[in-house]
């Protein structure tokens, strides 16, 4: 009777394989060989890690600020010239990093200014848009039972004096603004930074600034608009 031909091929393999175990379980018994491998690895895994690093989120590209829907860039100067009232500056943020201008159909009847503020300190930087401070400014008027309908179950109310002009803090997570502009049009606005936020009436300009910050740096930041 006929054997089954060997396979020569595949007994050189297994034979291979066996003298790799071996020797790699030669290795292992030896101490001073178990550190060695040991460094080996780490080496080539710390490698691996530094060539590796986690990405972390492009701030968008353009302006500071140009991805919050805002409105049109523009200068400060610029912004006086296309709105008809006055707008107030906080000085305590300095000078601000970009200003927008979002006038009628999209923006209320007589148009919006937004200050974008990037580092400050004390306030953290948004890592997604770079902004740490956005002071919105409008001509209209505020109702409490517009806040109603935009405070989640995270958020608080709580109302507040600013230069003797009636005002709310917003802490937690609010997500829109409602108000009504100079002509009595209706408003509903997204709050860009989703943070806390400060909205007071400044003789008949809506005020609102929003930030990770506390009430005590919002309500400084008020107190010092002029």
């Amino acid at each position: 009777m006929r054997g089954v031909p060997r396979q020569k091929g595949n007994y050189r393999w297994v034979l291979a394989a066996a003298a790799a175990l071996l020797i790699v379980a030669t290795a292992l018994a030896y101490t001073p060989s178990r550190d060695a491998i040991a460094e080996w690895i780490n080496l080539h895994i710390n490698i691996h890690r530094v060539q590796n690093p986690p990405t972390p989120s492009p701030l968008p590209p353009g302006q500071l600020g140009s991805n919050l829907d805002l409105g049109t860039p523009q200068t400060l100067e610029g912004a006086r010239g296309q709105v008809g009232w006055t707008i107030v500056m906080p000085s305590s943020l300095g000078q601000p990093d970009a200003v927008y201008v979002k006038l009628p159909p999209s923006g209320p009847s007589k148009g919006e200014v937004t200050l974008v503020y990037g580092k400050r300190p004390d306030i953290p930087v948004s890592g997604q848009t770079g902004v740490a401070v956005l002071v919105t400014e409008a001509r209209g008027k505020v109702n409490e039972i517009y806040f109603q309908k935009m405070l989640g179950p995270e958020s608080t109310l709580e109302q507040v004096s600013v230069k003797g002009h009636a005002g709310y803090w917003i802490s937690g997570h609010p997500h829109t603004f409602v108000f009504t502009d100079a002509d009595g049009n209706f408003h509903d606005e997204s709050l860009r930074l989703a943070t806390n936020t400060l909205i007071f009436d400044n003789n008949g300009t809506i005020v609102r600034i929003e930030g990770d910050m506390t009430k005590a740096q919002a309500l400084q930041i008020a107190s010092s608009m002029s």
